[in-house]
């Protein structure tokens, strides 16, 4: 039996704030971003302190500590939009490709930083370690 969409439950602004924050593919993406505007000319700070840190938030995500992830993610992709704000651009500029790609980062990593600080705020530690255990993903727990 297919199920109707009007028969499913809305999710509320929380629920879904708690599946952005938990997810893995937002700060993957904001790392592409910012690879996409700092390799190019090449700019190291941001490009060699933002994307590795971002990318390893994925990667503990996907390991399963999403409480810890979503707290890592929420300062990195913060410090990253409160920086890329502070820079100035002429109305030309922000309407160019560049400057589209550059308003999405940012937007992405506000969002981000919500998101993630609210998982974290209400996240539990021991929880994720019991679903860590019960999942044995690795095989290391007999």
């Amino acid at each position: 039996m297919a199920t109707d969409e009007s028969d499913l439950p809305s999710k509320s602004v929380l629920d879904r704030l708690n599946d952005w924050g938990t997810a893995s593919l937002p700060p993957s993406l904001l790392a592409t971003l910012i690879f996409a505007l700092h390799a190019r000319p090449m700019q190291a700070l941001p490009l060699f302190t933002f994307t590795p840190a971002l990318l390893f938030a994925s990667y503990l995500n996907l390991s399963g500590y999403p409480t810890g992830s979503a707290g890592m993610t929420a300062a990195w992709s913060g410090l990253y939009a409160l920086l890329a704000l502070r820079r100035r651009q002429p109305i030309r500029a922000k309407l160019s490709i560049r400057g589209v790609v550059r308003g999405t980062a940012i937007g992405l990593g506000t969002a981000n930083s919500i998101a993630g600080g609210w998982v974290y705020f209400n996240g539990d530690f021991n929880k994720d370690a019991e679903e860590r255990v019960d999942r044995n993903r690795w095989g290391s727990f007999d």
